[in-house]
């Protein structure tokens, strides 16, 4: 008698778990409809709504290459795309331990904005889910586990809103006609194969250092410091992203692989490795 009620109790939690994740999953689908939402209702028209060589005049002499490159002219300029991602994460801060997930990530140009909604596999069955995003000028991240249980929220401080925007800023290069100076970027030549860019949103401003390769496109973007969360503290860490397996997509040159990586004193500590599997642009008319 005692394995029937082994099982009941077996089945019960069971459906118990089964109703919490499905309910979890529902209620994170909502608040990412809610953040998508927030994010729309501050979207502005863009000017000029296609591109023109002559608005280069002026600009160092490899970004103008690289513009030349990656947008021919008439280019409609982005206004929104969905992104699909495919990668692995390092859960940990002292050794390799990459897990997998899978992303839609939803962008807004003008004003600048995105939604990054992850599933992070943890274990077989175990799913985080994580929202890392920049909407209306808040920097917004957080995990659930299975969508339901918070496992890590950041407040939303100024600091993290200057990092959101950094990274709004270095995934230009899938949406490339947001680096134009007519989109509100100020491009300031260093060397040879370097220019600096910076962007301002509201009373957030970031520069980034951007590398050029020999073909004349970017191969990785830089800051001096970046914000990540030390023992509950926001500390500046230099960091760095890599670019690379450049395709055409809706008309433009864009890279389809990426690596993002802190940059200790100690040496590089990659975070971040994906690939896109899916772009859909949609375009100024």
């Amino acid at each position: 008698m005692w394995w029937k009620v082994t099982a009941i109790v077996f089945v019960f939690l069971v459906l118990v778990i089964a109703v919490a994740i499905h309910y979890g999953k529902n209620r994170w689908r909502s608040d990412t409809r809610n953040l998508y939402a927030k994010m729309e209702a501050v979207r502005i028209s863009i000017v000029p709504a296609s591109y023109d060589p002559r608005e280069l005049e002026g600009l160092p002499a490899l970004v103008q290459r690289y513009f030349r490159k990656v947008l021919k002219e008439g280019q409609p300029m982005v206004t929104a795309v969905n992104i699909d991602h495919t990668g692995t994460f390092n859960m940990s801060e002292a050794k390799e331990r990459w897990v997998p997930f899978t992303s839609n990530q939803r962008v807004a140009t003008r004003r600048p904005g995105f939604v990054w909604d992850a599933r992070v596999r943890m274990a077989p069955g175990v799913t985080v889910h994580v929202h890392d995003a920049y909407v209306a000028g808040e920097g917004i991240l957080h995990a659930k586990l299975f969508g339901l249980l918070p496992v890590m929220k950041q407040p939303g401080t100024p600091e993290l809103a200057h990092g959101e925007l950094m990274r709004f800023f270095a995934e230009a290069v899938w949406y490339p006609t947001s680096l134009l100076p007519s989109q509100g970027v100020i491009w300031e030549p260093i060397d040879d194969s370097r220019a600096s860019a910076t962007i301002t949103d509201g009373t957030t401003r970031v520069e980034l250092v951007f590398q050029f390769d020999t073909e004349g496109l970017i191969r990785s973007v830089h800051s001096e410091g970046r914000y990540r969360d030390v023992d509950g503290v926001r500390v500046a860490i230099p960091w760095q992203g890599h670019f690379w397996d450049y395709e055409v997509r809706g008309g433009m040159l864009v890279p389809l692989k990426g690596e993002v990586a802190w940059l200790f004193s100690e040496g590089a500590k990659p975070y971040w490795r994906g690939r896109i599997s899916r772009l859909s642009y949609e375009l100024a008319e």
